[in-house]
């Protein structure tokens, strides 16, 4: 048993054998249909998790694929603004229904249930935590090919709650080209690895800004360490994303959907070929 063992392992970190022979996967609802769950991580805030999120979950409803977003950042939602959500969540006798976007996106959040989205969750750990696993088991989830879970930032509780509970099929980590870069992919690698989740790839934000005169990329924040930090770890998929103003101004005005640069595209394909193939292996 390890040293710091709390002897909660629905709430512990500690990575011992006792642990190791018990199983915290929870069920989704049973009408919900859930083929591929991807988690969105980030070590910091500020990188652009859910805009990342967003721009996949869009790349993936484009490819055809039916698709959904669990957010999972309770205290900070920021889904539903992206998305142009303005409706509130309504529910069944049999369970709760998630948002539909204009393009089909079927959408969980707690912007979705509140009645002021400017309204604080002034919440605890163990609250927040229980209300993500209920986006995971109450909510009726539909014929969902894959479906993006925006995580908080950081390695809490509600990033182990979520990878103990839900069968993640694996995550693609955040970042930013800054100094800190190498310690917080380290500690989001180190988390998955400890839970035994595939890391399917790694998204820069921030990467560079292009010249309006001459198209030159210039790096604002410092050369990119991203190639090699993703080599380093064994991560098979990279992508940097630009500081655009055009994109900021999609995501503020809800029209992420609508963005139509496809910065994210061949990487989404990429982490999908990586899921699908993975359960091909198994068969």
């Amino acid at each position: 048993m390890a040293e710091n063992c709390t002897h909660d392992c629905s709430s512990c970190g500690e990575n011992c054998s006792s642990r190791e022979k018990k199983d915290f996967k929870k069920k989704p609802h049973e009408l919900s249909d859930i083929k591929k769950v991807i988690a969105v991580v980030s070590g910091k805030g500020g990188v652009g998790k859910s805009m990342t999120c967003a721009l996949l979950a869009a790349a993936a409803q484009n490819s055809g694929k039916v698709t959904a977003v669990m957010d999972a950042d309770i205290t900070g939602p920021s889904i539903p603004r992206m998305f142009g959500l303005t409706d509130h969540a309504k529910g069944s006798d049999n369970g709760i229904l998630p948002v539909i976007t204009d393009g089909g996106i079927q959408v969980m959040s707690m912007n979705v249930l509140l009645d002021n989205e400017a309204e604080p969750v002034v919440w605890r750990g163990s609250l927040i935590s229980g209300t993500v696993l209920q986006f995971w088991t109450d909510v009726i989830w539909t014929g969902v090919d894959i479906m993006f879970i925006d995580m908080p930032p950081g390695t809490g509780d509600v990033p182990l709650t979520v990878f103990q509970s839900i069968p993640l099929d694996g995550i693609v980590i955040v970042t930013s080209p800054q100094d800190l870069v190498g310690m917080i992919v380290q500690k989001a690698v180190n988390m998955a690895q400890m839970m035994n989740v595939p890391i399917l790839g790694i998204v820069e934000n921030m990467s560079y800004i292009k010249c309006p005169d001459c198209n030159r990329k210039i790096s604002m924040f410092g050369e990119s360490g991203v190639d090699a930090l993703a080599m380093e770890y064994g991560i098979p998929a990279v992508a940097k994303l630009p500081i655009d103003p055009e994109l900021t101004k999609a995501a503020d005005g809800g029209k992420i959907e609508n963005f139509e640069n496809g910065y994210l595209t061949e990487f989404a394909d990429k982490i999908f070929k990586q899921i699908y193939k993975k359960n091909s292996a198994k068969k």
